[in-house]
């Protein structure tokens, strides 16, 4: 072991285990702090009840306006959805008149000629 390295280890040695109590500190105050003159207004706490009240109506009021437009959003689609169908029922509703139309004139042409 070289030199440098017993130093070490004897240091390490003599620090002691148990740990030392703090000194005791004295506080004290200076005449300045305590002649501040002017103090700031106390502020009016808002209190649990009413922060939780605000906080309650406020995100209910965004949790609806949410919901107001996801309906708003699921309304439109239905109403574009159904009125396509309706537009469907509609020319099928016109092909089967149609197709009706001409059956019964053959079957006219058919009776006229018997």
């Amino acid at each position: 072991m070289s030199a440098n390295m017993r130093r070490v280890l004897l240091k390490l040695r003599s620090v002691p285990t148990q740990p030392r109590l703090a000194a005791a500190r004295h506080l004290s105050s200076s005449p300045f702090l305590k002649d501040t003159g002017a103090t700031l207004p106390a502020k009016k706490p808002v209190g649990a009840f009413r922060g939780g009240l605000f906080g309650f109506l406020s995100g209910a009021l965004v949790a609806g306006g949410v919901v107001y437009y996801y309906i708003l959003g699921e309304y439109r689609v239905s109403n574009n959805m159904l009125t396509e169908d309706i537009y469907a029922l509609q020319s099928a509703t016109q092909k089967l008149q149609t197709y009706i139309s001409e059956l019964e004139t053959r079957v006219d042409q058919l009776q006229k000629k018997k």
